[in-house]
């Protein structure tokens, strides 16, 4: 049981640190469209919350490398732990508005390093627990997406009951659990030394290393480049468009068990990982995801009934589950140890930032033509984009990297 104690702690800081993140996931737009009333405005600061993501995560990354996975994952959520209790106090006693929401949302984005410290440190949890790190992948992001799952819930559950500023106090209770639980992680963290890297006295060559080094290995750059592709044309649709409509029915109660049922069934398709991947293979699992999700928006976007909506959801969710884990373990295989942080970091900047114009133009265009005509292109969007990569001749040779990485 020791052996296992720091992989237990991390899994349950994940946890907690997730439903934080997901439970302001709902929030933000939420207590956007609250104080601006247009989806415009409300996307423009969910766009102003990704900036500094954008613009620092890089170096945050650089901080994990340099300075420790665990220690930047304790201060990173300490960090979300005050800026999320900050917006429900302003508003309690100054008050909100759109340019204070706005500055109070890009504040809580300043800190961005708790996630990719925590997949870095994944390995050396996992070996120290003598664990395969496709089976801790697949816990991990398990874990993770059933704290997906609750946080929106009960960041619904308090908006419907109390208002949208309750679940930034539930948001900023889980991150204080998440960073007090890192504190009793005692591990040891491998240094694979990079032959050639910059040094760290030049911080934005160190910080930038991540993105060279995910170009000199083209299979995994692939894999990559489809969250990409999926971050900037499917999160808006959870993000905006699903918000706009359940907002203008007056269910709130039902976007929170949609994204929970998704969750849902993403953990099951993240615990099946160690499994999928042997009867499918690496390649075939990002093929079947994109096109598969793709499949499953094109009825959704057609606003069926609710049971239906949860049906393709669950689907969707389903084919997701796999891919988070599987890109994890490539990174963490095929990336020198000394390097992880700074390639985590950029994948959680591209995730979280490639939305970045979309969500603004997604926006304009929910005010313009309305949900449903706007839902249905971006799923096609994804089909078609997804089909591509499906396509892509690099994603064949992408096992047999895997494996000479191994060796």
């Amino acid at each position: 049981m020791s052996k296992m104690r720091p992989f237990l702690l991390l899994q349950a800081s994940s946890l907690t640190a997730t439903i934080s993140g997901s439970a302001t996931f709902i929030g933000t737009p939420w207590l956007a469209l609250h104080v601006t009333h247009s989806s415009t405005l409300a996307a423009i600061v969910i766009a102003a919350s990704a900036v500094p993501g954008l613009l620092l995560t890089p170096f945050v990354g650089g901080l994990i490398d340099r300075f420790g996975r665990r220690r930047v994952a304790f201060w990173s959520e300490m960090f979300i732990f005050a800026t999320s209790a900050l917006i429900p106090i302003v508003a309690m006693t100054i008050g909100m508005s759109l340019p204070m929401l706005i500055i109070l949302v890009v504040l809580k984005a300043l800190m961005p390093g708790g996630q990719p410290a925590r997949k870095s440190l994944l390995p050396d949890t996992a070996d120290h627990a003598g664990m395969p790190l496709d089976r801790a992948n697949s816990i991990n992001e398990a874990i993770g997406a059933a704290g997906f799952a609750i946080g929106p819930s009960v960041a619904a559950l308090l908006i419907w009951v109390f208002d949208s500023y309750a679940a930034f106090w539930a948001a900023a209770g889980f991150s204080l659990v998440a960073s007090l639980l890192v504190l009793f992680i005692r591990v040891t963290e491998k240094q694979e030394p990079v032959e050639g890297e910059p040094e760290s006295s030049h911080p934005i060559r160190y910080a930038l290393q991540g993105f060279v080094t995910l170009g000199k290995i083209p299979a995994l750059l692939v894999v990559f480049s489809s969250f990409i592709v999926l971050a900037i044309i499917y999160i808006p649709t959870e993000m905006v468009v699903l918000p706009r409509y359940y907002q203008g029915i007056g269910q709130p109660q039902f976007l929170g068990i949609l994204i929970t049922t998704m969750s849902t069934f993403t953990v099951m398709g993240s615990l099946l990982f160690e499994r999928i991947h042997k009867w499918v293979g690496y390649s075939n699992i990002v093929r079947i995801a994109g096109v598969t999700i793709g499949l499953c928006m094109i009825p959704m976007a057609l606003l069926p009934s609710y049971w239906l909506m949860l049906v393709l959801g669950a689907i969707l969710g389903f084919v997701w589950g796999p891919m988070m884990p599987l890109l994890n373990t490539l990174i963490q295989t095929m990336v020198p140890a000394n390097v992880r942080g700074r390639v985590f970091a950029v994948e959680i900047v591209m995730w979280n930032t490639a939305p970045l114009t979309s969500f603004i133009v997604v926006g304009l265009a929910l005010d313009s033509f309305g949900v449903q005509p706007v839902y249905m292109t971006l799923a096609i969007l994804v089909f078609v984009a997804s089909a591509a990569i499906a396509m892509a001749p690099q994603l064949s040779h992408l096992s047999d990297e895997y494996k000479t990485s191994r060796a």
